[in-house]
């Protein structure tokens, strides 16, 4: 492999650890409780994975991942029976023989469940699309009736009130539980 490729890779594995741990909007790790994640973002869904895409961004300087979402239920945002799919744009993927992995970010699987908490903010490159701004914190991975959040055993800074656990706690909350709940601060 030339030397320039192994720089390149270096460089982009530096650029997203250094985004990952600087307090900008895009990345947070401060903890984020279940009312500010409801309140903070533009469009609570809870769906499964239909299809993702990975690529460059224009000038070539980061890759970026598109997911289709296909929603079975929508908490915030748009009206209750829409049932149109929804596509939001991640930090990092895999082109060709490069990977770029943003430590803290989201994984996403086509074909499982999750719920998400999406918003417009600013990527490299990409504009302002819809993204999972809060990174693993606004991502939960939904397995048999159980809501996850995906930041379980990230190191978050504490809130306000001093707290550093995860939005639904280290073993996860009944979905219906976790639905019900963010739909009374969604009304709020």
């Amino acid at each position: 492999m030339p030397h320039s490729r192994i720089a390149f890779r270096a460089t982009l594995v530096l650029a997203v650890t250094v985004a990952a741990a600087s307090p900008a909007s895009a990345t947070t790790l401060i903890r984020q409780g279940l009312d500010r994640l409801v309140h903070d973002n533009e469009l609570v869904v809870h769906g499964k994975v239909l299809d993702i895409y990975s690529y460059w961004n224009g000038d070539h300087s980061f890759i970026l991942t598109d997911i289709d979402m296909r929603p079975l239920s929508v908490i915030k945002g748009r009206a209750a029976g829409d049932a149109s799919d929804v596509t939001f744009t991640v930090m990092g993927g895999a082109v060709g023989d490069v990977t770029v992995l943003l430590v803290g970010g989201p994984d996403l699987v086509p074909g499982s469940e999750y719920v998400v908490f999406l918003t417009h903010a600013r990527l490299p490159g990409a504009g302002n699309p819809l993204t999972v701004r809060d990174q693993a914190q606004g991502v939960f991975d939904v397995e048999r009736g159980r809501a996850t959040n995906q930041a379980i055993g990230d190191p978050l800074l504490p809130d306000a009130g001093g707290r550093t656990e995860v939005a639904g706690g280290d073993r996860g909350v009944a979905l219906d539980q976790l639905l019900s709940q963010m739909r009374g601060y969604a009304n709020h």
